[in-house]
């Protein structure tokens, strides 16, 4: 019943920037935590940055001062800032939000390579 949809991904280089987006199908004004995960082949689906309700964000210490998550209510939108691009960055990224139960998105895929 709510959907989320992720887009931006794509092949960069070390050293680059991305800029991922978030469309949610319900207002986001409502949801009490949002936030992107990621997972690489082989290992679990990791936190990357979450924003709660109030706008306050926690970053995992692997992006921190590297990403930046942010949202735009009006739009229904989340976005995720990534700068410094490292190739361990390289996985599916998620898209999440928690309004009674949590929603996640398919995932868009971030590739750094050089």
């Amino acid at each position: 019943q709510v959907q989320l949809v992720e887009s931006g991904g794509g092949l960069v280089q070390p050293g680059g920037s991305l800029r991922l987006s978030c469309a949610v199908s319900r207002s986001i004004r409502s949801a009490r935590v949002m936030g992107w995960y990621r997972q690489a082949p082989g290992n679990q689906r990791e936190s990357v940055a979450t924003i709660s309700i109030d706008g306050v964000t926690n970053y995992a210490r692997s992006v921190e001062g590297r990403f930046t998550l942010s949202r735009d209510s009006a739009k229904n939108q989340l976005y995720l800032q990534m700068n410094s691009l490292k190739p361990e960055d390289t996985a599916v990224y998620y898209c999440n939000a928690v309004f009674v139960n949590r929603y996640w998105g398919q995932g868009t895929q971030v590739t750094v390579s050089s």
